[in-house]
C-alpha cells in the first residue's frame, strides 16, 4: 500500500489542485532488453556486445550521491518485484495519476543512450527505440500519459525523421532535448531540427541533465555533488542565453521552449542582464529585433519543480509576477526522492487565477491537451 496513503495526516488533495497536469514524469526501463522488441536485429547484437558508449568520458560513477538509492529515487516508489522505480506502471498509477487525479502526465525519459550516444547510428536506433517503447509500455495502456519524442542531435537526419513520423500522433506531446550537449543550442548546426519542432507543432523540452564530455562547470570539473548539482541550473541559463542571442526566434517564431527541473527564480535576473547589455552591443547582435526579455517572456515556460524556497514565501510571489503565472507549468518529478508534492509544493498561497494556470491551464494549451 501506498505510503503517503497510510499517512493520517496527508488529506486529499484541496479541490483546485484535482486534474493538473503533471509536466515531468519519469518513466524507466526493467532492463535494457526493454527496448530489443523496437531495436533492428543488427542494433539488438550491437546493444549486447558493445552496448553504449556515452560522451561521458572516463566517468564510471553515477550522477547522484552513493548515499542515494536508485540515482535519487523515492524509497516507496521501488516495486516489490525489485524492479527500478518507474517502471512499473500500476504503481505510478496508485502513488501519483489516480492519488492526485492527475489529467496528463508529460514523460520525460532519462535514457542516455538515445541523446549522449558517440554512435550517432546507434544513438537514432535508441531513440526510436524508446519512442515506441514509451507507447507501448506506458502510453497505450494508459492514455493519461504523454510522450516525449526523443532524438539524437548530432543526427541531423534521423532527428527530423523521427520529430516528422511523430507529429500528429495524439500520443506525442513534445520534443525531448538533453540541455548539456557538444555545442550551445542555439547554433546553426541545430537550427533544422528546432524549425522541424516548430513545424510539426511541438514545444522542446529542456530537461535538466545530459552527457555532453565537457566539464559541468565553466571552471573545470567540481570536487563534491554540492558543486555538481547547482550546475544543471548554470546550463539552463546557458541555453536560454544562447537561444535569444543566437537569434533562433526572430529565425523560427513558432517555436516554443519548456524548461524542466531547473527550477525558475534565476530567469529574471539572467533577463535583466541580457537587456542591460544589448544596448551596447546592439552591434554584434542585429538580428536582435527587441530586447531579450521580451523574446524570453514569449517563447519560454517553465517547470515548478525543484522550486526555490525564498527566506521569505511573498518574494516568490514577486518572481512569478515577474516570469508571469501563464508561463509555469506544475511538474512533480516522480518518482525522485526531491519530487513535489501538490499539496504543499507552494509554501505561499497563490492566487485562485494563478493556480488554475500554473497547476492545469497553462499545460493544457502549450500542448494542446483535450
Amino acid at each position: 500500500m501506498n505510503v503517503a496513503l497510510r499517512d493520517p495526516r496527508i488529506e486529499r488533495p484541496a479541490q483546485q489542485h484535482l486534474g493538473f497536469v503533471d509536466c515531468d514524469v519519469h518513466p524507466y526501463f526493467r532492463t535494457p532488453a526493454d527496448f530489443d522488441p523496437f531495436l533492428s536485429a543488427r542494433w539488438r547484437e550491437h546493444r549486447r556486445t558493445i552496448g553504449g558508449r556515452s560522451r561521458q568520458g572516463l566517468g564510471r560513477t553515477s550522477l547522484y550521491p552513493r548515499m542515494s538509492p536508485g540515482n535519487g529515487m523515492r524509497g516507496d516508489a521501488w516495486p516489490k518485484d525489485g524492479s527500478p522505480p518507474g517502471s512499473d506502471l500500476q504503481l505510478m498509477r496508485e502513488q501519483l495519476l489516480d492519488l492526485f487525479d492527475v489529467r496528463a502526465g508529460l514523460l520525460a525519459p532519462l535514457v542516455g543512450g538515445a541523446a549522449a550516444e558517440r554512435n550517432v547510428e546507434f544513438g537514432a536506433a535508441m531513440a526510436t527505440a524508446v519512442n515506441e517503447w514509451q507507447c507501448a509500455h506506458f502510453c497505450d495502456p494508459e492514455p493519461r500519459l504523454k510522450a516525449s519524442v526523443q532524438v539524437t542531435i548530432e543526427h541531423e537526419e534521423s532527428a527530423i525523421a523521427e520529430i516528422e513520423a511523430r507529429a500528429g500522433d495524439p500520443r506525442f506531446a513534445q520534443v525531448n532535448i538533453p540541455p548539456r550537449g557538444l555545442e550551445p543550442l542555439g547554433r546553426h548546426r541545430y537550427r533544422k531540427i528546432l524549425a522541424a519542432c516548430a513545424a510539426n507543432g511541438f514545444p522542446i523540452s529542456l530537461h535538466l541533465g545530459g552527457t555532453s564530455g565537457h566539464a559541468s562547470t565553466g571552471g573545470g570539473w567540481p570536487s563534491f555533488y554540492h558543486e555538481e548539482h547547482p550546475s544543471y541550473v548554470q546550463s539552463m541559463q546557458t541555453l536560454v542565453t544562447s537561444l535569444v542571442c543566437e537569434g533562433v526566434f526572430e529565425e523560427i517564431p513558432d517555436l516554443k521552449v519548456v524548461l524542466v527541473e531547473g527550477g525558475f527564480a534565476w530567469l529574471p535576473s539572467l533577463a535583466w542582464r541580457l537587456d542591460r547589455h544589448w544596448p551596447r552591443l546592439k552591434a554584434e547582435v542585429p538580428h536582435l529585433k527587441r530586447a531579450p526579455s521580451e523574446t524570453i517572456r514569449e517563447h519560454f515556460w517553465v517547470s515548478t519543480q525543484p522550486m526555490e524556497e525564498p527566506e521569505r514565501p511573498e518574494d516568490m510571489l514577486r518572481t512569478i509576477e515577474w516570469i508571469g503565472p501563464d508561463r509555469i507549468l506544475f511538474s512533480t518529478d516522480y518518482p525522485h526522492w526531491d519530487q513535489d508534492d501538490p499539496r504543499y509544493a507552494f509554501k505561499v498561497p497563490l492566487p485562485e487565477d494563478w493556480a488554475r494556470l500554473i497547476y492545469r491551464e497553462n499545460a493544457m494549451a502549450l500542448y494542446r491537451l483535450d
